[in-house]
């Protein structure tokens, strides 16, 4: 299945509570649910004032939806071509 990193504007995203972190999860998990096994929450990576969020979806568009019916920013979405790390290098 493709991979997706999905980028949110969230102000402030890097003060946010367990509670708050853990709320704004519980949503995603319940959309990803209703959506079914054709779009997959990997992990997310949470910054100052952004949220990278990694992906298996069977196409943009699931993603997209996930966004609207959760009621998250999807800045942009960006199709993974490859995945390299350091032992890309050897």
């Amino acid at each position: 299945m493709p991979k997706f990193v999905i980028e949110r504007d969230i102000p402030g995203a890097g003060s946010m509570s367990p509670a708050e972190l853990k709320k704004i999860s519980q949503k995603s998990c319940g959309v990803l649910g209703s959506l079914g096994p054709s779009v997959q929450w990997i992990q997310s990576f949470v910054t100052a004032d952004r949220i990278y969020c990694i992906y298996h979806a069977s196409d943009e568009s699931l993603v997209r939806r996930h966004a609207e019916l959760g009621g998250f920013p999807a800045n942009r979405i960006s199709r993974v071509a490859t995945v390299i790390d350091p032992a890309t290098a050897e």
